[in-house]
């Protein structure tokens, strides 16, 4: 272009075509090409009559002309090539045929080797540029109407929480009509977060949509059968029918067919933990992310989406039940983690209901124990009162037990103060059994200190100070609201 315009503008100072080609180190053909269009169009624009004649005369002088690259001989890409190129895609066809839905297809640098292998001389852009093309599918943009449809994915996020570093899982649902998108995070993919997600995002909402939109993960797709029919998980089928709304499975590999939510998934990846990724606790983070959604949906149509929806449904019991047997240690085995249960029901079985977070644990259809789930294998949750009954029998046992080793703070409290006296300390245990967790350590810290006879060993003091200090915060709170105590000035 600067060329040209260097060309033109030493033409209009009256210089020869034949001088600007020997100057300038240009055909002369393309001087006097340039030089004939700029005379056209000066006398175009000299005779124009109307404005339109005018319009067309100034392009012709101003815009820089466009190469018609349609009729260019394709040195390389040669009709024996595209022929060939075209026998590859037809053997895929083939291919797909055979295997059905795989991860097998021809790429343009096989492609290339393939080509380059038969003796033809072309390069992998060439190929790639081609290969594209010929390849190329046309995608429909589809119009939804208000509480029509919903989009459903995992997305990964790793966090530091605690100081650990840790992959998470987001579930996010999106809706392409009103460009609303949830998002909760989870430890794992398991079918109880699947299910659990759904629920929470229902329960948000405040209603069902009337189409769910999935991939073809483990917990919508049981089993295919061929190229393009599947068996939907029983367990989808049931809980569908609950809420009412339909299920569709996207085509394998076709991740443009819920595009609404695999770019949801990136945004909010992006936008709650690129900046903010340490937290100290996993609820942080949740928050973190409900507070971050809060704002990133500020323009949805949701308040209006939900006028929409199906009628709200009381949640769906998420529970998955197991029968499993009590063994000698007063503790049920469930996926390679132990819990305990009351003594008493050593070997019976009792029923399990196992929830996304937590275990609760019948027996008789009474409540018996109930505990937050163990995220990893081979650990124990064990409830210290479980064991009572047994360490009536044999107080004994108690000093050297799993179970106060799973409680450190007793067991301190036991190794100094209860050693010699282990009736005591159950005696202490049964009296603050109705207490809350946080209760309970208050009082029986308190319980402890008014029973002492010495002091703390060198080092354990630090472990019972802060708590005795709460213990006498709090004491003194409470008779300074029940007027026993002066507040002081």
């Amino acid at each position: 272009m600067t060329k040209e315009f260097e060309v033109i503008s030493r033409y209009r100072r009256g210089e020869s075509k034949r001088a600007i080609s020997r100057d300038m180190g240009l055909d002369r053909k393309t001087v006097r090409r340039i030089c004939d269009r700029v005379d056209k169009a000066r006398q175009k624009i000299d005779a124009a009559e109307d404005d339109k004649a005018l319009e067309v005369a100034t392009e012709q002088l101003v815009l820089k002309r466009q190469y018609n690259s349609t009729t260019r001989t394709k040195r390389t890409f040669t009709p024996e090539v595209e022929a060939r190129m075209n026998r590859l895609i037809e053997e895929e066809q083939v291919k797909t045929r055979i295997l059905g839905s795989h991860k097998q297809a021809l790429t343009a640098v096989a492609v290339t080797e393939i080509l380059q292998a038969e003796g033809y001389t072309i390069k992998y852009r060439t190929v790639a540029h081609y290969w594209a093309q010929m390849t190329k599918k046309a995608f429909i943009r589809q119009d939804y109407a208000l509480g029509s449809r919903v989009e459903f994915d995992f997305g990964e996020v790793k966090l530091e929480i605690n100081g650990h570093v840790q992959t998470y899982y987001l579930a996010v649902f999106a809706s392409p009509a009103s460009d609303y998108f949830w998002a909760y995070l989870y430890a794992h993919q398991k079918k109880e977060v699947f299910q659990e997600a759904h629920v929470r995002f229902f329960e948000q909402i405040g209603g069902v949509y009337r189409e769910v939109v999935y991939d073809n993960m483990r917990h919508v797709v049981s089993r295919f059968i061929g190229r393009n029919e599947k068996t939907l998980n029983p367990q989808l089928i049931q809980f569908a029918t609950y809420y009412g709304f339909d299920i569709n499975v996207t085509n394998c590999f076709s991740g443009n067919e819920k595009g609404t939510v695999e770019g949801r998934v990136k945004k909010v990846r992006q936008a709650c933990f690129t900046k903010t990724y340490q937290f100290a606790c996993f609820e942080a983070a949740c928050d973190h992310l409900e507070a971050q959604l809060h704002q990133l949906n500020q323009s949805s149509r949701i308040e209006e989406e939900k006028a929409t929806l199906l009628p709200y449904q009381p949640p769906f019991e998420l529970a998955e039940l197991h029968a499993l047997k009590v063994n000698s240690y007063s503790a049920i085995h469930y996926q390679t983690n132990q819990y305990s249960v009351p003594d008493y029901l050593v070997g019976h079985t009792v029923q399990v209901k196992a929830y996304p977070n937590h275990l609760v644990i019948y027996a008789n259809d009474q409540e018996v124990a109930r505990h937050t789930k163990i995220e990893g294998s081979h650990g124990f949750c064990l409830d210290i009162y479980h064991y009572i009954q047994t360490f009536q029998k044999k107080p004994g046992a108690l000093k050297h037990s799993h179970v106060l080793k799973h409680h450190p703070l007793l067991k301190t409290l036991y190794d100094h103060y209860y050693n010699d006296k282990p009736k005591l300390f159950l005696e202490h245990l049964e009296r603050y059994r109705a207490c809350d967790e946080h209760q309970r350590v208050i009082h029986m810290t308190e319980a402890v200190r008014l029973h002492a006879t010495k002091p703390l060993p060198k080092g354990q003091d630090q472990e019972i100070n802060p708590v005795i200090q709460q213990t006498e915060h709090t004491l003194h709170q409470l008779n300074r609201i029940f007027g026993l105590e002066e507040t002081p000035c």
